[in-house]
């Protein structure tokens, strides 16, 4: 069976869904693989690089298994083989368009944001990989914005303070940004509404902000605040923005928009020159002043709205996602076939439709669809 490769159409997009190394593993397993051309240029893995390890250059690829790490565009979607099988980052309830011409063309539709947030799963965890290279280009972005150093400096000309970094949001992108941060030589404090994640910040060497207001659920993670909750909790960090000289947001929600963690009165308590990095600001801000792409400057601060952060490390990014796409797809088939486990819980979860017929319950009310869940052999015989 072949696997189709295709070139990123999203504008700024540098990654791609394979590299040639993960090409080279799929091609001796027994798939066929077709690389859309140019595929990888912009992550500098050139199409000769693809053909020395087995596949093949088309411009049009047609395959049974469709990689992408964006979801299509409609257009795109409509051009895919009825019955295939197609896997990205499609966050069906952001483009339910997208989810309804793929799911008419019958295609088995699957996206990584839907994984389940298991131990077995961890491998294969795209979002947590992507996330990570995003916390590292947020801290990047705050050392490059902000006009003054991060480390502590004592030179003949005078001592100069390390930047005081606040992180917003202690996940695998909050952690690696203190990570970096840290390592830079800021000083760096880290909030988070789970109080689990007061020992995983201190670990990555913040000074974890303990507040009043937690929202723990199962399993390690946030539940939504109420509206009471919310204004607390921003009436308590005010001082704690106000303080630091670059804030760092990182409160992404898979297929939802970002809860405002920054209001515009707490942006106007920091000092003129102070920083905040929004890496949130695709899924429509941490901070009420972002835009998306674009440095807002409000009363002295510099609001600045990172756009699609993995995109600007497109070789690494890509090897890591290539990973996490060879692990989810072993579930699926192996030597060159498509034989997925249907008993299997990280199977379930990921896939949105299949046969026409819509699996996921979100998305299925957000289509106004019936819900038809995928019951596993042993639950359906009892």
């Amino acid at each position: 069976m072949k696997i189709a490769l295709f070139k990123e159409s999203r504008a700024g997009e540098t990654r791609v869904a394979l590299t040639p190394d993960a090409v080279k593993s799929l091609v001796a397993e027994g798939w066929a693989v077709e690389v859309e051309r140019g595929a990888g240029v912009l992550a500098h893995f050139t199409d000769e690089a693809y053909l020395a390890v087995g596949a093949t250059i088309s411009e049009a690829p047609a395959g049974d298994v469709n990689l992408r790490v964006n979801p299509p565009t409609v257009a795109e979607a409509t051009q895919l083989t009825e019955g295939t099988l197609h896997l990205s980052f499609l966050s069906p309830l952001l483009a339910p368009d997208v989810v309804k011409a793929l799911n008419d063309r019958r295609i088995t539709i699957l996206s990584f944001d839907l994984l389940p947030r298991i131990s077995r799963a961890q491998y294969m965890d795209a979002l947590s990989s992507q996330a990570t290279v995003s916390g590292y280009r947020a801290a990047l972005a705050g050392a490059t914005y902000f006009d003054r150093f991060f480390p502590l400096l004592t030179t003949a000309a005078g001592t100069i303070r390390p930047a005081k970094v606040l992180v917003m949001g202690v996940g695998v992108a909050g952690l690696q940004a203190i990570s970096t941060a840290k390592r830079l030589g800021a000083k760096v404090r880290a909030y988070d509404v789970r109080s689990a994640a007061k020992e995983e910040a201190e670990s990555a060497g913040a000074v974890f902000v303990k507040l009043a207001v937690t929202a723990d659920a199962a399993g390690g993670y946030a539940r939504e605040l109420t509206e009471e909750e919310r204004l607390a909790q921003q009436a308590a960090l005010v001082s704690e923005v106000a303080s630091a000289d670059v804030v760092i947001t990182t409160a992404a929600v898979p297929g939802r928009k970002s809860p405002i963690l920054l209001t515009t009165g707490m942006v106007e308590a920091m000092a003129v020159g102070s920083i905040v990095i929004d890496m949130a600001a695709d899924g429509g801000g941490n901070c009420e002043l972002t835009r998306v792409g674009e440095v807002v400057e409000h009363h002295g601060v510099r609001v600045v709205g990172l756009a699609n952060p993995p995109s600007q490390m497109g070789a690494s990014a890509s090897f890591m996602y290539a990973n996490n796409v060879l692990k989810l797809l072993a579930l699926f088939g192996s030597k060159g076939q498509l034989n997925p486990d249907w008993n299997d819980e990280v199977v379930i979860g990921v896939t949105v439709a299949r046969d026409g017929n819509v699996n996921h319950a979100a998305t299925a009310d957000a289509l106004g669809v019936v819900h038809v869940p995928i019951i596993p052999d042993a639950k359906e015989n009892a």
